[in-house]
Parts: C-alpha cells; structure tokens; sequence
C-alpha cells in the first residue's frame, strides 16, 4: 500500500506547486482528460525512476517549475583522463540513476569506442530536496568549444584534478574559462587511491592549483575554494585525505554536499517574460529540432506562444514563429518530459525548426536577445572536396559536392567550433581547433556513406601591424628519462621551446617537459612521438596565444614512394619494393597512377610500380618459386594520415578505405608544378 499512497500524496504536491505557477489556469490543463493524461504520464515516471529519497523526489514537480533557490547549475571540468565521466556515473548512481552500462554519459558510439568524452552533455540528479544540473564536459584540447558554450549556463564547476598528475595545460584552459564567467570552483583531488599518491603529494598538487587560480586573475571569493579528495573509480569523495574511508562514507554525498552549499542558486527572475538561451542542439526524426538551453527569465509551459531570435547587426531580427510542442529534461540518463520550466532550470523544447546554438527562444512580446558566448578562433583548417581519384564511387553512397556541402553547414549549425567556407570546384574550407577535432567530423562522414577528399592541415596565420603571427601552443610532455634527448631534438626541428624541466614527483626515471610549439610543427607529431617513447610517454597540449612566426620548420617527414602503374598490388612487385622504405599497402589492394603506396627511405619521392606480375613462362623451372616473405606494413589510421601528409598530398576516405594520393596524380604534371615557387 505505500505505494500508491506515496503516489497519491506525491499527486497533490504536484497540483499545488502546479497551481502556485498558474500552470492549471490554462484550459487543457483543466480539463479531465489532460488531467488522466499528465496523471497516467507521471506514475509511468514515477514507476521508471529510480529509487531516491521521498524528499529528494518531491523536489521536482512534473506540473510546475522549480524554486530557483532549490536549483544548482554545475558543470564538471578537467584535463583529459582526469576522471570526468567516471564521476559522473558515480554521481547519479549514488542518487539512484540506472546506470546501464560504465561511462552511461558517453552517448556517441565514437566516444564509447575512443574512451573520450566528444560533446557536452547534461542531465540532472535530486539531492535533499534540491535539482542539481550536471553538465559533463570534453577533456581534450581541440574540443575548448564544448566546454566555452556550457560555462554561461552554471554558476559552479567541479574542478578535476588528477592527484598524481597534477595541473596539466588542458586544465589551465578550462579554469581560465570557468574564472573568466565567474564561476566558483570546488577542487577534487581524483584518484588518490593509488598506491603512489600521498598526503604530501595532495598538498603540493593543491599549492600547485591555488598558483594556477592566482595567476589566471581569480578574486578573493574564488580563491577560496573547498578541496575534496576522491576515487571516482571506487565511488567515494571526503572532505579530508583518507585512502580507504569506513564503509558507510563510501559514497558522493560529501561532494553533493559541497555542491549544494557552496554554489550559489541561479539569480532568476520568475515574474519576467520567458527568455532561453540555446547551448545545445539536437535532430530527432519525430520532434525535429530539439534546442536545450538554460531559462534566464520568466516561466514556459507547453502550448505558449514563443519566437526565435538572432542578433543582426546589433538589432534583434525574428527568426520563426512557434509554440511549444514539448518541454524536456534529461532525468539521469533518461529523457522526461515535462510541462512546465521556470527561470535558472536547464531544459529542451520541441516546436522551432529555425533557430540554432547562440539563439535566444521568448515569448512572443520580448524582442530583445541575450548576450551569447564568445568562442576562440580556430588555428587550422582543411579543404574538404569531391572525391576525384580513379577508384571513386566504389564504396560511398554521398558523392557529390552539393551533398558534401550541406552535411558540413549542418555540422557548422550544431558545432560552433567549427567554420565552413564555400571554396572552389565543389570544394570547403572547414576552419576547426585540431586535427582530433576535424579527424572526428571526417569518421562520422566516412561512416554516414561519405566519399571525399581532404588537403592537409594549415595553419591560420594572423597579421598585425604589418608582422606574421601564427598560434602557438603550451605542450606538456612526461617521458621517460631515456627519451629526453630524442623527444627534444624532435621538437627542435619543429620550432619548439623549453620553459620548464624537471623531474616527475612520485616517479623514478621520469621527466617533465614544458614547452611552447607553433601549431604547424605539432600535426602530426603525437604518431612521431609514441614510437620514439615506445609508447611510454604523455603529452598533452593546448592553445596559448598567437605570436610571432617562428621560422620554417625543419626536415621533419622523408619523401614518398608513388605508384606509377594501376591494378591490384602483387607481392611479387612489393618484395622488391622493401628495401626502398617503409610500405603502407599490402598484396590484393588496388592501386592507381598517383597514389602513395609508402615512404622513402630518402628525401625525395620515388615512383614505382606496386602492381608488377611475375612473368610467366612455358618452360618449366627446375626449382620451386622463392616464397615471398613481406614484412607487416605501416597501415595509418585517419589521424596519423591527417598529421602525415604533405601540402602536395590528399586523403582519399570512403567508407571503407583510407589512401593517401598525389594531389596531381600524372607524374609530369606533379614534376611542372613541383618547379613553380611554394608559397
């Protein structure tokens, strides 16, 4: 019996705090069969929830908006691997989320099959009588966008920090942005249940982080930070250093704590016209465009009158006219919908088909826009162009360039980290933070049915007062002792510079780097370095500043061997092939005039023909034909292409394969432009 009891005393609270916001003035909101609707639609929600407390599922009511001063806005930052997303399954399982499977935020099949977190995601959890919204963000350099257009909607963050490691340069970047929108980080030590990690250790990391703060402008108030030490991975946080807590603080609840009572409630306005700022967006076959955002002002409910609106020069103009077909909140890793959503809550709306991220969603008298986030510029781009090599249409059902086109600017609508530029011939410029970042949007392409062709990576330079700037970045690096000098004469030849070495506390033999490289030198660099460190060492990077062009680069790639004959590769013609360099093909795949099959083992490129038979003969030989023995060959992944090619290459993708070709595939046309000055 206890139950439907609860059922129906969780029923009446809803009604009243439903009535407190006029959400049952409206007529269909009144009437008997909407009222059997909304009724049989909450005790289906109540029925699939997971088990909270009673005061924690009071909280949130399906027929009125919450108190603001019950809700808190918190997203969670770190450097990558730090232990985001493990946290995160902790969090909402320690408040009663089914959790279907480790890393349940990780939506994207790329993100479950990488271990990386790609876009931001948000959900909410109830704790005693509060809703916090949780916003999980990417870790990695080349995704900063994630993290820029989600810090405008929290008034907190969770500060990750690996115990053992310490501050690295990605956490600089998502503190800078944090303390930039004044934020008030709480400071959790992850991973200090392994063995290496110590008191002393946890106390330098926290000297080390408090440094960061001061030097990145925090104020007196953000200086203050609480510090929690965690093992996300075994599910527990403390507010004091302990390696094994007694059983019954083995949870979160410090750290909820922490949250509740150290990040401020948002400052929302309930009784002002309905204003959203969108942050996220997503497609749905049935719904179409989903737009989450956080309310700034005002309350919504299903069936009001609302309008997008965009900022023109200065000026708000109206995109579309709509209503509300849906209101939605993500409730642990379920979608729930809901009728009503008032000032300061995070939340989605079904019903505009127009409006996209930095958008403002209002009521239908508001004609003013809300300020949006300013992102970064990107630091490289890539043209994206029609597939034109012998072997096309093959594989790939998207072909054309109008096709192309259109999935790049759908792209571009939902990643503002991303720029796309109409080119020539069927071609686009794709503006991005990073190789990763471009490598992702060009995998999801190959597996949609694309076929296409990519240039490699350039640099976007700046001018000022008349002197080349070009992005530079902050490299940390952590190698074995062994590999110091390989690494550093690496990056020599690639513009790079110490600002600081040393060695690796709580680790024998280890080395830390900091150095400062212009983003041209690091394509491509990660694949060079994890063969020299025999894929020992670390190295982690981030954008810092534009500064002045450093010079050209040193010899850091040795030529290609280039196929000059069409057909499917022999091994009889590859055995002979060895001992000219390193081979990226294997005996049964196609080749064509143009296409790279391998890398010299000099400096200049080598045409050669891969797709040579043995001769056959009617006299019969006296001995057995020699068996061919071919050593395994270099097969690159789509980032190592991405970072290998040279600015007279192409990748070749489609689904089903990656080749590197000649961007002039007749060996006299490549020898006529390989005369005219670069530029």
């Amino acid at each position: 019996m206890a139950g439907p009891i609860l059922l129906r005393s969780l029923w009446s609270s809803t009604r009243k705090s439903a009535s407190s916001f006029n959400c049952s003035s409206s007529p269909s909101f009144s009437s008997s069969r909407s009222f059997l609707y909304r009724f049989n639609h909450f005790s289906r929600a109540f029925s699939a929830a997971a088990p909270a407390s009673s005061a924690a599922t009071s909280a949130s009511t399906p027929g009125g908006a919450l108190d603001p001063s019950r809700l808190r806005n918190v997203a969670v930052i770190a450097h990558v691997d730090h232990g985001k997303t493990t946290l995160m399954d902790r969090l909402l399982r320690q408040c009663g989320a089914d959790i279907p499977h480790e890393r349940a935020m990780d939506s994207i099949t790329l993100e479950r099959e990488r271990g990386i977190t790609i876009a931001s995601k948000v959900t909410s959890i109830s704790w005693k009588e509060n809703e916090l919204n949780m916003v999980d963000t990417p870790g990695h350099a080349d995704f900063g966008g994630e993290v820029e257009r989600v810090v405008g909607m929290v008034e907190g963050a969770v500060l990750v920090v690996d115990a053992g490691e310490g501050p690295l340069a990605q956490t600089k970047f998502v503190l800078a942005k944090a303390l930039k929108y004044g934020l008030r980080p709480i400071l959790l030590l992850n991973k200090v249940d392994r063995p290496a990690v110590t008191e002393e250790m946890c106390d330098e990391v926290e000297s080390l982080v408090f440094d960061l703060f001061a030097n990145l402008g925090a104020t007196e108030e953000q200086l203050d930070f609480p510090v929690l030490y965690a093992s996300a991975k075994e599910g527990w946080a403390s507010t004091t250093f302990t390696k094994d807590p007694p059983d019954e603080a083995k949870n979160m609840s410090q750290l909820l704590d922490a949250i509740v009572s150290h990040v401020p409630p948002p400052n929302a306005n309930i009784d002002a016209p309905f204003q959203m700022l969108v942050s996220m967006m997503e497609k749905d076959f049935y719904l179409g465009r989903i737009l989450t955002g956080r309310v700034y002002t005002g309350v919504v409910r299903v069936g009001d009158r609302i309008h997008g609106l965009r900022n023109k020069d200065s000026v708000a103009e109206k995109i579309e006219d709509g209503k509300v077909v849906k209101l939605m909140k993500k409730k642990g890793t379920n979608m729930v919908l809901t009728e009503c959503a008032g000032a300061g809550d995070i939340i989605s709306i079904a019903g505009l088909a127009s409006p996209s991220i930095g958008h403002t969603v209002a009521t239908a008298e508001v004609m003013s826009v809300l300020p949006t986030v300013e992102l970064d510029p990107p630091t490289i781009s890539m043209t994206f162009g029609v597939n034109d090599s012998p072997l096309a249409g093959r594989d790939g059902t998207h072909l054309t360039g109008g096709r192309i086109g259109d999935r790049l600017m759908a792209e571009a609508e939902t990643n503002l980290a991303i720029n796309v530029l109409p080119g020539l011939s069927e071609s686009f410029e794709v503006q991005g933070r990073g190789e990763l970042q471009l490598g992702i949007l060009i995998e999801n392409m190959r597996r949609e049915g694309f076929e296409l062709s990519v240039s490699p990576p350039k640099v976007m330079y700046k001018s000022e007062n008349g002197q080349k700037l070009e992005p530079i970045e902050e490299v940390t690096i952590e190698v074995n002792d062994e590999h110091v000098g390989l690494v550093m004469e690496g990056l020599s030849h690639r513009r790079g510079e110490v600002t600081d070495m040393g060695p690796v506390s709580g680790a024998v033999g280890r080395t830390r780097l900091t150095l400062t490289c212009p983003s041209r030198g690091l394509v491509g660099y990660r694949s060079v370095f994890s063969s020299d460190t025999r894929g020992t060492g670390f190295m982690h990077r981030a954008f810092l500043s534009y500064e002045k062009f450093r010079g050209p680069l040193g010899n850091v790639r040795k030529g290609v061997l280039v196929s000059m004959g069409f057909g499917t590769i022999t091994a009889h013609a590859l055995m002979s092939l060895e001992a000219r360099g390193i081979l990226f093909v294997t005996p049964g795949m196609e080749a064509y005039d143009g296409m790279i099959v391998g890398e010299h083992s000099r400096d200049t490129d080598l045409d050669i023909n891969p797709v040579r038979a043995k001769e056959l003969t009617n006299i019969r030989a006296a001995t057995k034909d020699e068996n061919v023995k071919l050593s395994p060959p270099r097969l690159m992944t789509l980032e190592e292409a991405i970072g290998y090619v040279a600015s007279d290459e192409l990748i070749e993708v489609t689904p089903k394969a990656i080749r590197l070709r000649k961007k002039y595939l007749d060996v006299n046309k490549r020898k006529a432009m390989s005369k005219k000055p670069k530029e």
